[in-house]
């Protein structure tokens, strides 16, 4: 690898939106993400919905007219 031209790597702590944080490796010091796998419905296998500016219920309203 060259010398400069790459960042470092430093241990940094990953705060969820759900209250989780834990620490892993990366290039940036602090990460703040949403969904971890401690809240993903994939992992906890219960349905969550992330509403984000209202599409949730746009789509809901939308398919009770029809």
């Amino acid at each position: 690898m060259k010398e400069g031209i790459h960042p470092d790597y430093v241990r940094t702590t990953v705060k969820c939106a759900c209250g989780e944080t834990f620490e892993t490796g990366s290039v940036k010091a602090n990460l703040n993400v949403d969904i971890c796998s401690k809240c993903h419905p994939f992992f906890t296998g219960r349905q969550k919905l992330v509403d984000t500016g209202g599409r949730v219920d746009k789509f809901k309203r939308r398919m009770e007219q029809k």
